[in-house]
């Protein structure tokens, strides 16, 4: 008996072997899709001709108006002390702000006002996210954030923009590309004054003050609410006391990373 079932058992596994073989194989664990190449994006330098003087150095402010209102503790500093700045404005910066654009356009010996684009889109001609903002994504976007900016200052009464720095400073190289085609500078820094104007007054103070010879300062002028604008306006004081000349952009020769300015 013990043999007989010996044998069916056998006999069952050997059939239930050749049945196996006759099905389709189970599939291979899917392979997790490739990854989109990430963008490389570079955040360009800007440095002007130093002074070489010793005990007066040289540099150039830049401050972003990149929507909001105008922070009055900055702007009253740079016309009470007679400060030269650049300011790189937004269409929808400018749309909400005439009082400060007129004083902008009552002082042209103080400010050269450029162009900061249409609606505050990083010009970057594929689509990321960068500081959870949607670049522009295309060439086309690119040229529209471009073009809107500068249409929107001409129409106010701004003179053409030559420079151009976009939202987040930061770009890919083939945005730099046309951008410079279309016959701007593009305005990268070597001290960024504020963080994004998300610092506190005293570090803010602290980085603006120390700006050396030839450095290009980024801060922002539109966030009146925000303590770094507190510390903005103290370091210019403190600059202007230790002899530095103030210059805009348009005033010296420049040198900018990344083939901003070649």
């Amino acid at each position: 008996m013990n043999r007989i079932l010996l044998a069916s058992a056998l006999l069952f596994a050997a059939l239930s072997a050749a049945s196996a073989d006759d099905l389709p194989s189970a599939p291979l664990a899917a392979r997790p899709a490739a990854k989109a190449p990430e963008v490389k994006l570079v955040e360009p330098h800007l440095h002007i001709a130093r002074s070489n003087i010793a005990g007066h150095a040289r540099i150039a402010l830049t401050f972003d108006a990149c929507m909001g209102q105008a922070d009055e503790r900055i702007l009253s500093t740079l016309v009470r002390e007679r400060i030269p700045a650049t300011i790189f404005v937004t269409a929808r910066w400018l749309k909400h702000n005439p009082a400060a654009l007129a004083v902008f356009l009552q002082n042209p010996d103080l400010f050269e006002v450029e162009n900061h684009g249409e609606n505050h889109i990083p010009a970057v001609d594929t689509p990321t996210l960068i500081y959870g903002i949607a670049s522009a994504g295309s060439p086309q976007a690119v040229k529209q954030e471009v073009e809107g900016g500068a249409a929107a200052m001409t129409a106010a009464g701004i003179p053409a923009p030559h420079w151009f720095r976009g939202s987040t400073a930061k770009y890919d190289l083939s945005a730099i590309g046309e951008i410079r085609a279309m016959g701007y500078r593009i305005a990268g820094y070597s001290v960024n004054g504020d963080g994004g104007s998300l610092l506190g007054a005293v570090i803010t103070e602290k980085r603006i003050a120390s700006a050396k010879d030839g450095d290009v300062v980024i801060s922002h002028i539109n966030q009146p609410t925000h303590a770094a604008g507190e510390g903005v306006a103290k370091a210019l004081v403190d600059l202007k006391a230790k002899g530095t000349e103030f210059v805009r952009l348009e005033d010296v020769e420049d040198m900018g990373d990344d083939k901003t300015t070649e």
